[in-house]
């Protein structure tokens, strides 16, 4: 089986996500699908589909968490060190075009959110990146062309 690289703080998102399901979403969805039945017919019961569609949801999901977790290999950033990109750093990167500087934290692809500068190991900007150092410059192709980056610095916090 393979190992799902991510952060402490990823797995505990899972882990959180799951224990919600379980004790939340799951009970919550059984008294709704026990309320549906009262109501009879079930062949025209909208509330009935729509809860057992939402039970699927549920179950399918807790599965896919309960896999993720198993295979977790957990890798703390800040036990890291040296000065290439590696899983887990967090760079510093200014774009060369616009002179823009952004950072982002390369983390596991089931932690990933760009909202929260947080990109995938498997994007291309991070496939660019891992192996270099501070003062590389990297090219990743882009929908408009490619985007050349230089890396400013390299932090495992």
């Amino acid at each position: 089986m393979q190992k799902t690289p991510m952060t402490g703080k990823g797995l505990q998102q899972l882990e959180d996500e799951l224990r919600k399901l379980r004790s939340e979403e799951r009970p919550a969805v059984i008294r709704a699908i026990a309320e549906a039945r009262s109501h009879g017919d079930l062949s025209e019961n909208a509330e009935y589909h729509a809860a057992r569609e939402r039970q699927s949801f549920i179950e399918g999901r807790i599965q896919e968490l309960e896999e993720l977790i198993s295979t977790a290999e957990v890798i703390e950033p800040s036990s890291l060190s040296g000065s290439h990109v590696k899983f887990g750093a967090t760079v510093c990167l200014v774009d060369e075009d616009t002179d823009k500087e952004i950072t982002y934290q390369i983390v596991g692809l089931h932690e990933a959110d760009i909202k929260q500068s947080k990109i995938s190991i498997s994007s291309p900007l991070a496939k660019a990146l891992i192996g270099k150092q501070e003062g590389d410059t990297v090219s990743v192709p882009a929908p408009g062309g490619d985007r050349t980056y230089e890396i400013l610095s390299v932090k495992f916090i």
